[in-house]
């Protein structure tokens, strides 16, 4: 398979000297050719072959993460993510405070591409889903302005941080509401919580991004994660698309589902909640 990696420019800061420097070991690693940044956003046909042949492994600094939003608009095939500024904060150790990497920052990188180089030698796995949900075909609507927000009627549950559940055999399916969506605007990025982590009722589910805001995705169930949804990582733009449906995020296998449906509402409390929020914006 033929790889490519895709890494930020930061280069005002330390992380994104450390992006540039794992950029430039990865591809000495594995042979993957490197693709750049501003080349790429400026003329993309001169990387158009390589974006359709290659998996890429995409290197942020920071935050921003302003190669992933790259890679996303062009619908790259990623492979694989490497936020440098986790790895930091990962590694307990912080980097140097100049912009010409230091002896903490050059073995940081040596660590990401030597974890590179051994992650690549395995498939990633998001797990496969388990449960199997038909699209819903009834739903109540708010009206705000004009604005229309549309919540199921049957078999959805949420929470008052704008996160549906809905459950099956013992597995939940959660993904964020239509108003939400809206209010996010164009998703451009779903950073995943890890399969089979544990999360409570209430804990993170990882996030979403838009030109707008980060979004924390507030787990409506307790339980552990079988699952994250694969093509909303690849293209996130189904979380806008289809919120309810081909956009979902998480799987979580139910540990406390009685008890959990009991700080749950449902749809129609919900479109109470949707009404109010929308009232105060």
């Amino acid at each position: 398979m033929k790889r490519a990696i895709l890494s930020c420019n930061g280069l005002d800061k330390p992380e994104g000297s450390v992006a540039r420097e794992v950029a430039i070991r990865g591809a000495e690693a594995t042979g993957a050719e490197i693709i750049c940044p501003v080349l790429l956003n400026r003329a993309p046909a001169r990387y158009r072959k390589a974006l359709a042949d290659s998996a890429v492994t995409v290197v942020d600094g920071c935050s921003t993460r302003c190669a992933t939003r790259l890679a996303s608009q062009l619908k790259a095939n990623v492979e694989r993510k490497v936020l440098v500024s986790d790895a930091v904060k990962g590694s307990g150790q912080a980097l140097e405070s100049t912009l010409a990497l230091g002896p903490n920052g050059v073995a940081l990188a040596r660590r990401i591409v030597e974890e590179l180089v051994r992650n690549l030698s395995a498939p990633a796995v998001a797990g496969e889903p388990a449960a199997e949900f038909e699209t819903p075909v009834e739903y109540l609507a708010v009206t705000h302005d004009k604005f229309e927000f549309r919540i199921p009627v049957v078999d959805y549950l949420f929470n008052e941080n704008d996160v549906w559940v809905r459950a099956s055999d013992g597995v939940a399916r959660v993904g964020i509401s239509d108003y939400m969506q809206q209010k996010l605007t164009d998703v451009s990025y779903f950073d995943p919580p890890k399969v089979d982590s544990g999360v409570e009722q209430f804990g993170e589910l990882g996030s979403l991004e838009s030109a707008k805001a980060v979004f924390e995705i507030i787990s409506p169930v307790g339980g552990n994660v079988t699952a994250v949804n694969r093509a909303a990582i690849d293209n996130p733009a189904l979380v806008n698309e289809d919120p309810y449906g081909a956009g979902w995020l998480v799987e979580v296998k139910l540990t406390h589902w009685p008890e959990d449906q009991e700080l749950l509402v449902d749809a129609a409390a919900y479109a109470g909640i949707v009404q109010r929020k929308a009232a105060e914006e």
